[in-house]
């Protein structure tokens, strides 16, 4: 604020008060035959009273009369003016909004909005969204767009979504950045929405369904979508649904999914978030590359990373909209440092290192806190842990755990890190322990079935995960899961391929493993577990092939495109080929 803004500030307290005691007041704002006394240099902070005192009406003038509002709406507009305070609330926004774009005051505009975005429900966005057609408001009309993309299944269950019009539905259904776990859910709202007048809307059905991602949804449900009554009757629907599932045939047949990703009916949304693997060892050599996995194009895509050095046996995690790289080795240096990467302007600053060096160090986040535990510093293995404080940018040591591990693994679950198997410097363990921040105490629990150093550890499906790894004699594609309701370990489905140091990570249900060592070579290749179908499931390989990288997923950045797998805007040849073939 600049001096003559402050000096004004301090004194509107001043003019308040004269205000209230009708002291040196020049103007009178009549309102349904309530009168405002108030001083014309004040309100002349808004566009309209300053053209009105000053353009509009003769300099002796000292009445103005408003007929477009109310007595009790231009008070709490005068009151704001003079205090700054404003009481806002479901029953008065609509017309202080409204008042507020008509006098042009842009302060009050902006709470306005500012108290519409924190008011946003699915049954309100819409709505909002449409108010914003009206008045000029980008900011909440960006978040209305937003929060109708983020929460399209429970926005397509209000009854405001049926009101829409034919082009704002295809405007929605056809975004990449609408948020559906299901295309089945896309379908079934154009269904509704036209059954809720189908007279007016059947012959709309066509076109909306040529926006539906028909062929990314399964075969059982895209025989759903033919058998329904309203694609049935219509020759352009079924001939959509006939090329979907071609389409889509010939993506089951096709290694690693997508044959085209820019065709309409296969071309996946954008995914909520990503799955980032960064460094590890590859050919022999550390490397810095960073992959991006988009789950729903079924793709790995490069992120450049040509800044940063190279770093394996690191771990990594995404907390408060940075990634951070813990620890690790670069085949000359045991790192105490810590990494942190600000994926929205792709930039890397040094924090807070550590207490320790820790290579083959176990990472994870909790309550707003990074927990680092053991490691290996090129002469002892640790048994020592510590968390890191973003908000202080410190380190503070915690009890240390009842085991030296070096390559273990851990997670965050139900309140409390567990950490599972690693190496002591004698033998792969197969104990198991965690460790509760509010008593600042580690419990052993019962060891697994096998031990594993070189372990993936994951909290999933309610349970905690132990995967892969080395039993000191081979490398495993043995699973078991941690019930800590029983203290038990159960034998869970096998991965398709053995591996060790590999980059473990969950994203939409899906239990992801990426790389690592087979006892033979580096892999590249990725295979993922559903406990839904508890089986593994063959994945798209990554572009690098590579062991001891991390992997960490990322979400709710403005950029998350960036991360995506590209995909190309449709050229207008393609769209108008699109509109052929479903005449």
């Amino acid at each position: 604020m600049s001096q003559e803004g402050q000096s004004l500030h301090k004194m509107m307290p001043v003019f308040n008060e004269l205000r209230l005691d009708g002291e040196l007041t020049d103007a009178v704002i009549q309102v349904q035959d309530v009168e405002f006394k108030v001083h014309k240099n004040c309100l002349s902070c808004i566009p309209y009273f300053r053209s009105l005192f000053t353009q509009w009406s003769p300099p002796e003038e000292r009445v103005y009369e408003l007929p477009f509002t109310s007595a009790e709406t231009m008070k709490m507009i005068i009151d704001h003016v003079y205090t700054g305070s404003l009481a806002l609330t479901d029953n008065n926004v609509m017309d202080l909004l409204e008042v507020a774009a008509y006098l042009t005051y842009e302060e009050l505009l902006e709470a306005c909005s500012d108290y519409l975005i924190t008011r946003l429900s699915p049954h309100s966005c819409i709505n909002t969204w449409k108010l914003t057609s009206k008045y000029y408001l980008p900011k909440l009309c960006s978040a209305a767009c937003s929060y109708v993309l983020d929460h399209f299944e429970e926005v397509a269950l209000s009854g405001s979504f049926l009101e829409l019009s034919m082009p704002e539905v295809e405007d929605i259904i056809s975004s990449d950045n609408l948020m559906v776990r299901q295309e089945s859910a896309v379908f079934e709202s154009v269904i509704r929405w036209v059954s809720h007048s189908p007279a007016e809307r059947r012959r709309d059905t066509h076109v909306l369904l040529s926006k539906v991602r028909l062929a990314t949804m399964d075969l059982e449900h895209l025989n759903a979508v033919m058998r329904n009554e309203l694609v049935r009757q219509d020759g352009a629907c079924t001939s959509i649904v006939s090329r979907a599932t071609s389409l889509q045939l010939r993506i089951l047949t096709t290694e690693c999914g997508l044959t085209g990703i820019n065709d309409p009916l296969s071309r996946p949304r954008l995914p909520p978030a990503i799955l980032l693997a960064t460094g590890g060892w590859s050919g022999g050599d550390p490397t810095n590359a960073i992959e991006a996995y988009d789950v729903r194009a079924e793709r790995w895509s490069t992120v450049e990373n040509t800044m940063e050095r190279p770093r394996a046996y690191h771990g990594s995690v995404f907390l408060g909209g940075f990634v951070y790289c813990v620890g690790g080795f670069d085949r000359v240096e045991y790192f105490n440092s810590v990494r942190r990467f600000n994926p929205i302007t792709h930039t890397w600053m040094a924090v807070s290192p550590m207490y320790y060096r820790r290579c083959y160090v176990s990472v994870s986040a909790l309550n707003g806190l990074i927990y680092a535990m053991g490691g290996f510093n090129g002469q002892t293995r640790h048994d020592t842990a510590e968390y890191y404080c973003p908000e202080t940018n410190q380190w503070h040591l915690i009890a240390s755990m009842h085991e030296r591990r070096s390559d273990a693994s851990c997670t965050a679950f139900q309140g409390k890190i567990y950490i599972c198997g690693g190496f002591n410097g004698h033998d792969c363990l197969p104990s198991a322990e965690f460790y509760t921040p509010e008593t600042d105490h580690w419990t052993l629990i019962r060891p697994m079935s096998s031990p594993r150093s070189g372990v993936g550890v994951m909290a999933f499906a309610g349970r905690v995960y132990a995967v892969g790894g080395f039993d000191g004699t081979e490398r495993l594609r043995s699973a078991e899961a941690y019930n800590p309701q029983t203290n038990t370990w159960a034998a869970a489905p096998p991965m398709l391929t053995p591996r060790s140091n590999f980059g473990l990570e969950v994203i939409e249900d899906k239990l992801i493993v990426v790389g690592g060592f087979d006892g033979f070579s580096t892999t590249f290749n990725a295979e993922f577990y559903s406990a839904t179908t508890n089986r593994w499931t063959k994945i798209c390989s990554m572009n690098v092939f590579r062991s001891a990288l991390s992997c960490c997923v990322i979400s709710g950045l403005t950029n998350m495109e960036t991360y995506a797998y590209p995909r190309e805007p449709l050229s207008l040849e393609e769209e108008e080929e699109e509109e052929e073939e479903t005449v």
